[in-house]
């Protein structure tokens, strides 16, 4: 899916990739007119414009991460003349996948496709941020060494920090945005028991099948939320001196 003013991009775009066969292209002049697409077409990768009338990239990159549609984590590829720093961090930051100059040629094209397609990343479910590990961002230009020591801390240890993290933002946003707070809960839950496993924790793997278990239950309650918070402060013990803190 395409979602530009500019009906020269779907239709360079729908060139560039014929050869690649069985491609159907579905093309939206608004930000508006796109997540509406999105909701019936289900697309697999989807090429936003950055900034022009009647698109902001970002909020609807966001709003498509934030959403309950099914390309919710489908690749994202913003597009724009202005390639400025803002710019670029500002996708990062709304969860998009790649960055694409315009104009771009067919090489451009295919180092994004070959980034999102044969270098997956993983996907961060938290509060704040919803989208692709920003580490590794527009990894179709990445060619120097790691950009910081976190990224190579694919360990247990480094997986259970930032999980623990997520949860407790996420315990601190039952109230103000209670949808992605329980959303990101249970995705930690998940990762959190695979974490345990993988150490072989069964402290671990016992409170994040708890916290799954509640995530999954009636929030509307007092008695469902008390329980939610206990599940969570049960985890923060895990966390490292520095990090420990109680859930509100």
């Amino acid at each position: 899916m395409v979602v530009d003013p500019n009906p020269a991009t779907a239709r360079l775009l729908a060139e560039h990739l014929r050869p690649l066969g069985g491609v159907q292209i579905f093309a939206a002049p608004t930000a508006e007119k796109g997540y509406a697409m999105a909701r019936t077409t289900d697309p697999q990768l989807i090429f936003v414009e950055h900034a022009q009338p009647g698109v902001d990239g970002l909020a609807f990159t966001r709003k498509i991460r934030r959403s309950d549609l099914a390309c919710r984590e489908a690749p994202v590829i913003m597009c724009t003349a202005e390639a400025t720093a803002e710019a670029i961090f500002g996708a990062r930051d709304a969860g998009v996948h790649e960055f694409m100059r315009k104009p771009f040629n067919l090489k451009d094209l295919e180092r994004r496709l070959e980034a999102v397609t044969l270098k997956p990343r993983d996907w961060i479910e938290a509060v704040a941020y919803v989208g692709p590990d920003r580490r590794r961002f527009n990894s179709a230009d990445y060619k120097g060494p790691r950009k910081r020591k976190a990224d190579g801390a694919g360990t247990p240890a480094a997986r259970l920090s930032q999980a623990l993290r997520i949860v407790k933002s996420a315990a601190a946003a039952l109230d103000s945005d209670p949808a992605q707070a329980r959303r990101a809960l249970a995705a930690q839950a998940v990762e959190l028991r695979r974490v345990g496993e993988a150490v072989k924790d069964s402290r671990l793997v016992l409170a994040a099948a708890a916290l799954e278990t509640s995530t999954q239950a009636d929030l509307a309650g007092a008695s469902g939320r008390a329980e939610l918070v206990a599940r969570i402060d049960a985890l923060m013990g895990f966390l490292s001196p520095d990090e420990a803190g109680r859930a509100a």
